[in-house]
């Protein structure tokens, strides 16, 4: 599912900027399905980063979200980000492949703040030496 690759400094950069676009969008104000689908990208773009960092890239095949979701709790060393993440991809799949899956007020919340959280640990892992 993955193979090593040497990225380079810019490279994660430039993957990190992603997930700080898709951040910046988040808005408590935003219905509950468009916070679920940022955040969904979010966490995979942040697992594609955290990889990058650890020079292995993804190969699109079946199950790599799967994959993906792993490796970032893996690398954060955080549980948790697999259990609610895997729980989102399930969620994004029943919505993609039949019909349609609500997301409540609440569950935005939830995401939002689970969000809030992985992106700070993401910062704190590509780049344990910046100042704050």
């Amino acid at each position: 599912m993955f193979e090593k690759f040497t990225f380079s400094l810019e490279q994660i950069k430039k993957y990190h900027q992603a997930v700080s676009k898709d951040f910046a969008l988040l808005d408590k104000k935003n219905p509950p399905e468009v916070i679920f689908l940022l955040c969904y990208n979010i966490i995979i773009k942040s697992a594609v980063a955290v990889c990058a960092k650890n020079n292995l890239r993804v190969k699109s095949k079946a199950g790599h979200h799967i994959e993906l979701i792993s490796k970032l709790a893996e690398f954060l060393n955080d549980s948790e980000i697999e259990i609610v993440a895997n729980k989102m991809r399930k969620k994004r799949n029943r919505d993609l492949y039949d019909g349609g899956i609500p997301t409540s007020a609440k569950e935005g919340k939830y995401y939002l703040q689970f969000c809030h959280n992985l992106v700070e640990k993401l910062d704190n892992y590509l780049f344990p030496d910046k100042l704050i």
